[in-house]
């Protein structure tokens, strides 16, 4: 048979024996099920967060090794729809400069952080949702929910974080150029907490792409994964809150921060090495 087909002796009975054994791609794509079993949350990884995971379990592959395996297991996505800009400006308001230039990076917790708000739709209303963002990890240190956008629900976002950490004189908060930001009462919150205030220019959504990617983020992960028309605003609030608290914060692997961790784990490790120095 062998010679018939033509397929020599050695080659046949060496598939023989292999022929049952499950090859790499196979073995690979049984780890990434285990880390996506992990947590519900996880399904949404893509390739390159999968690689810094499998690497946590001391799997080191190629991108294309991962991604052959995950599109093997059907488990590639496409990017959802992302969010629009949502806050209006105030054409006629004093803005403040834009201090951070585009450069979201930090060289110590707490020193620059970013805020916007975003929407979603519920069946009893629309839900609002301001978060501040810790340029050092990621970590979202705030979140205020509210059925309305007023200026009260970006200050509140601000002492709220103010509230539960040590956070310095001078630190940089910036955000769009929304009326909300350029509100007296707004700017004179910032004022009393000696915080320095920046602002994006008006139209220029890329001035705070970061924190327009972590709404990018909760909506593709989260938000768009449920019909939210059919939950109510106490319900949609929730949700929001344990997916940024319970697991983006505190297990979601980041493509960030050095060795893939989660916010508050960079964070925890981080000050531990300051504080044994």
């Amino acid at each position: 048979m062998c010679t018939a087909l033509p397929v020599s002796e050695r080659g046949f009975y060496k598939w023989k024996r292999n022929k049952d054994k499950p090859k790499a791609w196979q073995k690979l794509l049984a780890e990434i099920h285990k880390i996506l079993e992990e947590d519900a949350e996880n399904r949404n990884y893509g390739v390159e967060r999968m690689m810094i995971a499998l690497e946590q379990h001391g799997i080191k592959r190629s991108f294309s090794t991962v991604k052959r395996a995950m599109a093997r297991g059907n488990l590639l996505h496409e990017d959802r729809r992302s969010p629009d800009g949502f806050t209006k400006a105030d054409r006629k308001a004093m803005r403040p400069k834009n201090i951070i230039r585009q450069d979201f990076t930090a060289e110590a917790p707490l020193r620059k952080m970013l805020t916007d708000i975003t929407q979603i739709p519920c069946r009893d209303g629309k839900l609002y949702v301001s978060p501040l963002l810790d340029c050092y990890n990621g970590e979202i240190i705030s979140l205020v929910m509210d059925t309305n956008m007023k200026k009260e629900l970006c200050m509140k976002t601000i002492t709220e974080a103010y509230r539960k950490f040590d956070i310095k004189s001078g630190a940089i908060i910036h955000s769009d150029s929304g009326s909300q930001y350029t509100s007296a009462e707004y700017k004179k919150t910032l004022g009393q907490l000696n915080a320095v205030q920046s602002m994006s220019g008006v139209g220029k959504c890329w001035d705070n792409s970061r924190m327009e990617s972590w709404f990018a983020t909760l909506k593709k992960e989260k938000i768009y994964q449920l019909d939210t028309t059919k939950l109510t605003v106490e319900e949609v609030k929730t949700i929001v809150w344990r997916y940024t608290f319970a697991y983006y914060n505190t297990k979601r692997v980041t493509t960030v921060n050095p060795g893939g961790l989660p916010p508050v784990a960079y964070r925890e490790k981080t000050a531990s090495v300051k504080s044994a120095a």
